[in-house]
């Protein structure tokens, strides 16, 4: 299918009114209060509430008239790259499908301070000079959102000398840095993955404890035998035995490699807002839309009776005819917003609903083996709607269950062949290899080749480049790393 760019979506001569919809449909519902806010601010004629005059048939045929005020059907929109938009991060191929490679992404609500903030806060406790905190300053700007300086200490040298005027020396910088080194969260400020493990085994409660001071041996003279898991070597090395060994690696791996945590510096609080609510009454589904993808809108009364008096006036006035052209306007505004949150309502339910009838066993069970392939073209055809207009309700919606909150990617796979001649969802070959490896023997961990043969003796028709691509997805280390002492 051919991608379009902007000036061939601007050549379709799309509305205004068809661009904002498809804008609202990929809203997830964590920014639609906001979305509704700034349209409340900008247009006068719209208002919060419900429309007591509006009629049971219009509501009824709302759709209908809808889409006939709009001149559009969402089949033959077909916007299949708007402002370059990827489908919402599914990469489609010919035949309709997408690669299920990307990390479902989530949409959190975010509070919280940043970590340089915080870091600046713990800074001015020490008893520093003003010159002392200006270098200390210019070390916490140089720690990056995973809690590192990757900076040589000569070029923030020279930093603090062409822009504040300070001479230094490598002394007084690595002074301070390693009081900054001491704030938390513990290991911030380090330059290496080795310092920053140092720095958390050292501030330990019981630092003279056998165990922590194995840790450290491990990590200061045997690091990179540790990072290659060579424990025959570490043993040898430190004269230390296998109980001795294991309870220091253990130490290790608890620690925190990232202290900086986010990747954007922030300290956050998350929590998903599902855009569905799913409920299992003795086995009869309900699908209902989160109440804040459902704000209570009207036309103002005011402004609608302020242009019915215009408009029978006489129209010779020129500021008059200015004034009826505005109230007009945003009359009309506010029209096409509210029929457009109502048309988003609609094409969300439709496609939760096509999503439900496809996926019917899982959402029974919860059961991830029982997910069917399924591609965004399936649905499409099933709600006779573009893929595009699929991939926006998929893209950043979630739906609440009896078994948990998932994003819609969720339910989306490709198909893996089996001897039987019958499709199942890669989701079920995943859940089936994890569950191989967390019951695999740690001290002889399967190898790729094993994992396809047991694979393969289960009537899964999978290569080994696919074990390996699926085993990278699940985040599973290669067999040697996954050995255990």
């Amino acid at each position: 299918m051919q991608k379009l760019n902007l000036s061939q979506v601007l050549s379709q001569k799309l509305s205004p009114q068809q661009i904002q919809f498809i804008k609202l449909l990929q809203v997830p519902t964590a920014e639609l209060d906001a979305r509704v806010e700034e349209e409340l601010e900008i247009n006068p004629a719209l208002e919060e509430g419900r429309d007591e005059e509006k009629k049971e048939s219009e509501d009824e045929n709302f759709e209908d008239n809808f889409e006939e005020e709009q001149s559009f059907d969402e089949k033959d929109l077909n916007i299949d790259d708007y402002l370059n938009d990827d489908y919402g991060g599914y990469k489609m191929q010919g035949d309709g499908n997408y690669s299920p490679d990307e990390e479902d992404r989530e949409i959190p609500i975010s509070s919280g301070s940043s970590l340089h903030e915080q870091l600046i806060s713990q800074l001015g406790f020490l008893k520093l000079d003003e010159r002392q905190r200006n270098i200390g300053k210019q070390l916490i700007g140089s720690i990056e959102n995973d809690g590192y300086i990757r900076r040589d200490v000569e070029a923030i040298i020279n930093d603090l000398a062409f822009s504040q005027n300070i001479e230094t020396d490598a002394d007084e910088v690595e002074e301070i840095l390693r009081r900054i080194q001491d704030f938390d969260p513990a290991g911030i400020a380090a330059r290496t993955l080795q310092e920053c493990l140092l720095i958390q085994l050292e501030r330990k409660e019981h630092p003279d404890d056998p165990t922590t001071c194995n840790s450290i041996k491990i990590v200061n003279d045997c690091f990179e035998e540790f990072t290659k898991k060579h424990y025959s070597k570490i043993q040898k090395k430190l004269e230390i035995d296998d109980e001795q060994l294991k309870d220091a690696v253990n130490m290790i791996i608890k620690l925190n490699p990232k202290p900086g945590g986010t990747s954007d510096g922030l300290v956050k609080t998350q929590y998903i807002i599902p855009d569905f609510i799913l409920t299992n009454v003795d086995g009869k589904f309900d699908i209902s839309l989160n109440s804040k993808n459902a704000p209570e809108l009207r036309v103002s009364r005011s402004y609608s009776e302020m242009f019915d008096a215009y408009d029978k006036s006489d129209k010779k006035d020129k500021k008059l005819k200015e004034t009826v052209t505005f109230v007009k306007q945003k009359l009309d505004a506010a029209k096409w917003f509210i029929d457009a949150i109502k048309q988003r309502q609609q094409t969300l339910l439709k496609t939760m609903h096509a999503i439900l009838d496809y996926q019917t066993e899982f959402f029974y069970e919860g059961d991830e083996t029982k997910l069917k392939p399924m591609i965004l073209k399936d649905i499409a055809e099933k709600i006779e709607m573009d893929i595009s207009t699929v991939s926006r309700v998929a893209n950043s919606k979630s739906i609440q269950t009896e078994f948990g909150i998932f994003p819609l990617k969720y339910f989306f796979s490709e198909g893996i062949a089996t001897d039987s001649g019958e499709d199942v969802s890669n989701k079920e070959v995943k859940s089936v290899l994890q569950q191989m490896v967390d019951n695999e023997n740690k001290k002889k961990p399967l190898s790729d080749d094993k994992l396809v043969k047991l694979l393969n003796d289960k009537g899964y028709n999978i290569a080994r480049r696919t074990v390996a691509k699926y085993r990278e997805q699940l985040q599973i280390p290669v067999a040697r790393l996954r050995k255990e002492l």
